[in-house]
């Protein structure tokens, strides 16, 4: 499972970075639900492969990572030929997002080391 993890967290990275600044990216059945739902779904979902991929590496070292590739999203989203928007408030949502699966993940997989001594 961790291997799959880490090989599946590049691409998931590249799409991430491909649909926030391609300037008109495809459209997604999540469009549907806002764009802060959809920036607290992708990182979310790369909060949990990071986490099963690099199960040693503490949970604040993934958030000062996804708060930095967030960060970098959004300056890049203010060059003005992307035709993109910067809105420091998708940052929150970014970080938001990766928080709650921070804690989901810690509480899941504390429960699981639980259960397998038992």
């Amino acid at each position: 499972m961790k291997a799959l993890a880490r090989l599946g967290l590049w691409p998931l990275l590249a799409f991430t970075t491909f649909m926030a600044l391609s300037p008109k990216p495809p459209a997604t059945p999540l469009d549907q639900m806002g764009d802060k739902f959809t920036h607290m779904t992708a990182f979310a979902v790369l909060t949990l492969v990071a986490r099963i991929g690099y199960p040693m590496t503490s949970s604040l070292r993934v958030l000062e990572r996804m708060a930095l590739f967030g960060a970098l999203i959004e300056v890049f989203q203010a060059i003005p030929s992307l035709h993109r928007n910067c809105d420091w408030r998708d940052w929150v949502a970014d970080m938001v997002a990766t928080s709650a699966m921070l804690v989901i993940h810690g509480i899941v997989a504390g429960r699981l080391r639980l259960s397998s001594r038992a």
